[in-house]
């Protein structure tokens, strides 16, 4: 039995063999992850490269909706927001399983703003054109209050209700890396880029980078080399071109999850004002509610960004105005930070929330491509856009992109029923149940619950593990299954176990496992809401 995560073991090989890649992809979120399907779908050779883990940045931290973005529609930006509804539709039937469609209610306290939402609710559904998801509606004050039962209804005069779509960030992430090995591709996590490798001409002809866990370097040879890093993509242009301008400009926006009864309904929220300009959302996820988001600029950040109090004391005062059992500071099970990776200065504002999430490439003098900005919903086009823009150079043969077609790993059938989301805590595997399924029946103690008070079981850590590339008891606790982003405190619980289980399966020794539970339950003290956090 090898002694690495069974697929990274076999991608690790497949590296050892090959001499030389059409396209080398560095950063394994959610912009490198649709790079490198679009790549693989016109049967390019590719190979993605992660620092950390797929989708440890960003792109795990999101309010975990595919959407086109009702606020661009009040900027102006008409096209982002057609591009973002089209992409959603596209993923609605290339990622069945785990894609739902969520039915919004935007709570109205008079005439005017009832008829204002709800006809920028249906130029939302005409943008969106034979792709939308349903029909935005009208509804009484008692039909929202029937709805919305937890919902404060002082002063309320009726309800907007819209459809859009929610899913799983890291989920997703995960099942797109699958996805490009399933077509040819490679990839591999904790895999850092540490320089490059250039011709007489400065010109850039591969990478040098070393696996974390061995410790050796490579030298890769590649036609083309995509930096593909979010938020950390100026350090890759540096490691380019020392002095290089800056390229982004970040902003955190952090989350809070509460308990179900909060909410109490299937319904999600939107209140359509804050007092910083925002939206904010109130969305139903794995059982758990997901209240947020903020805004606000930062100039030092890192893969682990740390929610402000100004910024959690600010969603729990908006949040309280809104329901009848205003949750507390005690109420909060985990608290999450995400960084947007911003490239577009709007002209003449300092404001983030006015700077466009459209993307953006640029090519360096050396040939390096970078994609800057940019968003979840849209990452599929922005990697078809990357790479058209490497076809555009010359620097790879003109082959159709394909990705618009491509079923993501774990993706139902269209003839078959899909789970419940949300209902079945077992959904977001998809057609991978069965093998979950399988892990069970070989040892019928691998169903045990890894804590009472949430429904991951124990095969969960073998599936993690085998097939999915987890490495540490954070890769399985933070992003293959989300119980850290759901409730802290369960999953410092389950460590120890998850570690256990790890362990037997990649034989590592106790001191091992010691320094796993250790190393994770220090980072989830980040998401404990009891911690208090200096401000900036």
């Amino acid at each position: 039995m090898r002694a690495l995560s069974y697929l990274r073991s076999d991608q690790l090989s497949r590296l050892k063999s090959e001499t030389d890649w059409d396209l080398l992809v560095i950063g394994g979120g959610a912009s490198g992850l649709g790079v490198a399907l679009d790549a693989v779908s016109r049967g390019f050779k590719v190979l993605l490269l992660e620092k950390k883990d797929f989708t440890k940045g960003s792109s795990s931290r999101s309010t975990k909706l595919i959407h086109g973005g009702v606020r661009y529609m009040a900027q102006g930006n008409f096209f982002l927001v057609m591009e973002a509804l089209k992409e959603r539709g596209i993923l609605a039937k290339n990622a069945s399983h785990l894609f739902k469609n969520q039915t919004f209610i935007i709570p109205s306290f008079s005439w005017w703003e009832g008829f204002y939402y709800l006809t920028g609710m249906k130029l939302y559904d005409l943008l969106a054109g034979k792709l939308k998801l349903g029909n935005s509606n009208k509804i009484s004050k008692d039909q929202a209050q029937q709805r919305l039962p937890s919902l404060n209804s002082a002063g309320l005069y009726c309800g907007v209700t819209y459809q859009d779509g929610q899913f799983d960030d890291s989920r997703l992430g995960i099942n797109l890396m699958q996805t490009i090995i399933d077509y040819g591709g490679s990839a591999l996590n904790y895999f850092p880029v540490t320089g490059f490798l250039k011709d007489a001409n400065g010109k850039i002809t591969g990478v040098v980078a070393q696996d974390s866990l061995s410790g050796f370097s490579y030298e890769i040879k590649s036609k083309v080399v995509v930096n593909a890093t979010g938020v950390f993509a100026d350090e890759i242009l540096q490691l380019d071109r020392p002095g290089s301008a800056s390229t982004i400009r970040p902003s955190q926006g952090i989350h809070l999850v509460l308990d179900r009864s909060f909410l109490d309904t299937d319904d999600a929220v939107l209140i359509p004002k804050t007092e910083d300009g925002r939206v904010l959302f109130l969305v139903p996820w794995h059982g758990k509610v997901i209240a947020g988001t903020t805004d606000t600029p930062v100039t030092n950040y890192s893969f682990e960004p740390v929610a402000l109090e100004e910024e959690i004391e600010f969603i729990l005062q908006t949040v309280q105005k809104y329901l009848v059992r205003p949750p507390s500071r005690a109420d909060v099970l985990s608290v999450f930070a995400g960084l947007r990776p911003l490239a577009a200065q709007k002209e003449g504002s300092d404001k983030t929330k006015e700077i466009s999430r459209s993307h953006k490439i640029q090519v360096s003098d050396s040939g390096l491509f970078s994609l800057l900005g940019g968003k979840w919903t849209t990452f599929r086009k922005m990697g078809e856009d990357t790479v058209n823009a490497v076809i555009a150079r010359h620097r790879l043969p003109a082959r159709p992109s394909t990705s618009e077609k491509i079923a993501i790993h774990g993706s139902l059938h269209p003839h078959k029923r899909p789970l419940k989301i949300d209902h079945n805590p077992l959904y977001f595997y998809g057609a991978d149940l069965p093998y979950l399924y399988e892990l069970t029946t070989e040892n019928v103690s691998r169903l045990d619950l890894l804590d009472e008070t949430m429904p991951f079981i124990k095969a969960q850590v073998i599936l993690a593990v085998r097939r999915e590339m987890a490495l540490t008891v954070e890769d399985v606790l933070a992003r293959r299954f989300r119980a850290l982003f759901l409730d802290a405190e369960a999953a410092c619980r389950m460590a120890p176990e998850v570690a256990r289980l790890m362990a037997e399966e990649l034989h590592h020794d106790e001191a091992w496992q010691a320094r796993q539970v250790r190393e994770f339950q220090d980072l989830a003290k980040g998401y404990l809401p009891g911690r208090h956090h200096p401000k900036n």
